[in-house]
């Protein structure tokens, strides 16, 4: 099978908790349905056309953490807002009459602000109902024309909001991928369904790893079709903050990925 593979980098991400609707939590990582938003930038889709094109059946993702990052509040100073007024006028609370009002912000960074960036790897393959998807992303992502990325896209890109731009680095098509089994433990780098975990072997502060740090969220997937952004699957994840793969049985197929280096990279697809 063929497998995309690229990185997403930006300096801050926010991917709000879909059950906060009054604070300001972040997931660690994009949950799958915003990938699909990235993804259907890249493509030219408009908001909300594309819950059923890129549907679990027909497109799957992975996700990976590369470098280790951290999450901190900030206070946002943002508008009260409690009168409209008239804009023609130029009454009402959005000239600033109402005042402000501080509302806590969560936000993933990398370990030092100063140096470090967020960078999440994204792993494509086509699903079982495959529509075409897949092949429209290589395109896009210049791999079946060799052109630039920036050549082939009309939406700009995030890490969750407007404010945090992000860009895409080592796009790469992978062919003759192959899906394996084991009865053993085996290292980990993507995200990983957790009910596809049988057991995990923690090795506390190994010479060569260090201490690595595991997070489970349960996190939205898809869409119902109907373009009022209404859940229809949610998946509980398992995942590394750290950037390095954590040891674990599974009772899934895995996928051998070579990243840039050609260092292989075992991952499974959020399903």
């Amino acid at each position: 099978m063929e497998i995309i593979s690229f990185d997403v980098c930006g300096k801050l991400a926010h991917f709000r908790k879909y059950y906060a609707n009054n604070t300001a939590f972040t997931y660690s990582i994009p949950p799958r349905t915003t990938i699909m938003g990235m993804l259907a930038a890249l493509a030219g889709y408009e908001r909300d056309s594309y819950y059923e094109r890129l549907v679990t059946t027909c497109l799957r993702v992975g996700v990976r953490v590369v470098h280790p990052v951290k999450k901190t509040f900030h206070r946002l100073n943002l508008l009260s807002i409690k009168s409209r007024g008239n804009a023609i006028e130029g009454s009402g609370d959005f000239t600033g009459a109402g005042g402000r009002i501080q509302t806590p912000f969560e936000v993933v960074s990398g370990i030092d602000l100063g140096r470090d960036y967020v960078t999440y790897r994204i792993f494509l393959a086509s699903g079982k109902d495959d529509n075409g998807e897949f092949d429209r992303l290589k395109t896009v992502l210049g791999l079946s024309t060799g052109t630039p990325v920036s050549d082939n896209t009309r939406f700009n890109l995030s890490l969750g909001i407007a404010s945090f731009s992000a860009w895409i680095e080592r796009a790469q098509l992978h062919v003759d991928i192959s899906a394996h089994t084991q009865n053993d433990f085996i290292r980990i780098h993507s995200a990983i369904p957790s009910d596809r975990v049988i057991s995990l072997d923690f090795q506390k502060d190994t010479p060569e790893e260090g201490y690595n740090y595991l997070e489970e969220e349960l996190m939205p997937a898809d869409f119902v079709a109907d373009g009022n952004r209404e859940l229809s699957k949610l998946i509980r994840v398992l995942f590394s903050t750290q950037g390095k793969p954590f040891v674990a049985k599974v009772n899934a197929p895995f996928y051998m990925v070579p990243d840039i280096k050609g260092n292989l990279q075992n991952i499974l697809f959020l399903e």
